[in-house]
């Protein structure tokens, strides 16, 4: 898959994505990408990602998506209200994206979907989650 142009991605930006190793991908309006490459730092005891690894690149891309409903960088805050995850099936190696949609909401609350897939494309995990967006003089 060839890389989306560097305007539209975020690296390296968060002490956590920097710990991880994952991208963000801003370039879709309507639809963030995160991807991580899996290590044998992203394994669990049982040789598989590790579900807060899973949990984390979910929240990642839903929150990155709400974002981009007010900023087309992404880089609007919004904080996770909620997050609800559901594992179906082990991640051993390889790369893996997230991608969030937004669901619903208003002016303040979005309701993000998540789906966390492998490089073929086979679904890993899902996620539902609430977002606030932070006011801009709150971040001061």
């Amino acid at each position: 898959m060839p890389l989306p142009p560097p305007e539209t991605l975020i690296l390296d930006e968060t002490g956590t994505q920097r710990l991880a190793g994952y991208a963000i991908d801003v370039s879709d309006p309507a639809s963030a990408h995160c991807w991580l490459d899996i290590g044998p730092q992203h394994l669990n005891r049982h040789a598989v990602l590790h579900g807060g690894i899973a949990t984390m690149l979910l929240d990642s891309a839903c929150g990155a998506t709400a974002s981009l409903t007010v900023d087309h960088t992404g880089k609007a805050p919004f904080l996770t209200v909620s997050l609800n995850t559901q594992f179906l099936a082990p991640a051993r190696s390889g790369r893996v994206t997230a991608r969030g949609q937004i669901a619903g909401g208003g002016r303040k609350l979005l309701f993000v979907s998540g789906a966390l897939t492998d490089a073929e494309g086979g679904l890993i995990a899902t996620a539902t989650g609430v977002f606030r967006r932070v006011p801009q003089e709150r971040l001061a």
